[in-house]
């Protein structure tokens, strides 16, 4: 097949997915779910403050970092403009919700998952593949030095351990980069994250003893590192990484280099809609309720295009994420060598 032919078949599956309405806003949807979030996020804090000085607290830690997730899944969408037609109001969605409610800087994280979208699984232009604490090849594992080096030799059995660290880091590294003025805006971005960090900690010292302060803080942003990790790396991680010079179209970059996961309601909700993640990479700004409905398209079109498309259950995901992440640091544990990415 030639590269014009094969550059064709993206035109040919957005023609049906346009025909099928896929891409109309769904307002409805968006607007229900923010009075969701934003009713449960009430509820959560108005249960820190009846509950008072406990460790009871700690189980209100759980359930804010499940309603920090779901507002990020939230702002992700509004990121990819699927909420509102106005790319305005949807950077102001974002921005809210990543900024105020969360605690995220959105303009990093735009500019960080915009590159990814662009080039997923790319080894040298994915930012989600250069992460000094993992490598994802057998050439990043060995160019790990010192500590992050000894990590990755043992980074299948310390991946979930370090996604204690994910929720942290995004705050630290997102309000980072306002600081120093790489995001636009960067003004209106750092005021709303130091009233989002001066209302949490307020609220939190002021009903909690120091200790359980402490505890709750922990408790809550950890989980929510490990929620917003568990979400995203099924996605991608696992499958084949990318290299300079690769002679793949649009279609195939998005859905071979992807991971669906299976499941019914309850995994839509869990996931945010990012088990849909083939759909998602090929239509960015499909509304979140449509990539259920897309699927069914997406796969039968691949099918007849003979284009692999992966998709298993989420714990099987985890396993092959796993999986791949101890074959990826053998070399440095002197047991052997990554086998080629979509070998299995």
């Amino acid at each position: 097949m030639s590269t014009q032919a094969r550059g064709s078949d993206f035109a040919e599956l957005s023609r049906l997915v346009k025909q099928q309405g896929l891409l109309d806003r769904r307002i409805g949807f968006y607007v229900l779910y923010l009075v969701g979030v934003l009713c449960a996020l009430a509820l959560t804090v108005a249960a820190m403050v009846l509950i008072g000085d406990s460790w009871w607290q700690l189980a209100v830690a759980v359930a804010l970092a499940v309603v920090f997730t779901q507002i990020a899944f939230l702002g992700h969408d509004a990121g990819h403009r699927q909420v509102f037609a106005d790319g305005r109001a949807n950077h102001t969605t974002g921005l809210l919700l990543g900024n105020l409610l969360v605690g995220v800087g959105f303009g990093w994280w735009m500019g960080k998952h915009s590159r990814h979208h662009a080039n997923p699984n790319h080894e040298d232009e994915d930012p989600d593949v250069d992460i000094a604490v993992l490598a994802f090849s057998a050439e990043q594992a060995e160019r790990k030095r010192g500590f992050f080096r000894w990590v990755v030799k043992h980074q299948a059995w310390l991946f979930f351990p370090l996604l204690l660290l994910e929720g942290f880091s995004l705050h630290i590294i997102s309000t980072a980069a306002a600081v120093r003025r790489e995001v636009k805006g960067w003004k209106l971005e750092l005021v709303l994250l130091a009233v989002h960090f001066a209302g949490y900690l307020t609220i939190v010292f002021l009903v909690m003893s120091p200790g359980k302060a402490l505890a709750f803080i922990a408790i809550h942003q950890g989980l929510f590192g490990v929620y917003m990790g568990i979400s995203f790396a099924p996605n991608h991680k696992g499958m084949p990484v990318l290299q300079a010079g690769h002679q793949l179209d649009f279609l195939r970059k998005q859905v071979l280099t992807s991971r669906n996961v299976k499941g019914g309601w309850f995994t839509d909700i869990l996931l945010g809609g990012l088990n849909y993640q083939i759909e998602h990479h090929l239509f960015p700004n499909m509304p979140r309720p449509h990539l259920r409905h897309a699927q069914a398209l997406v796969r039968e079109f691949c099918e007849r295009h003979s284009v692999s498309y992966a998709e298993c259950g989420l714990f099987r995901s985890y396993g092959y994420v796993l999986s791949y992440l101890h074959e990826a640091g053998a070399g440095l544990r002197g047991t052997g060598k990554l086998a080629p990415a979509g070998s299995r």
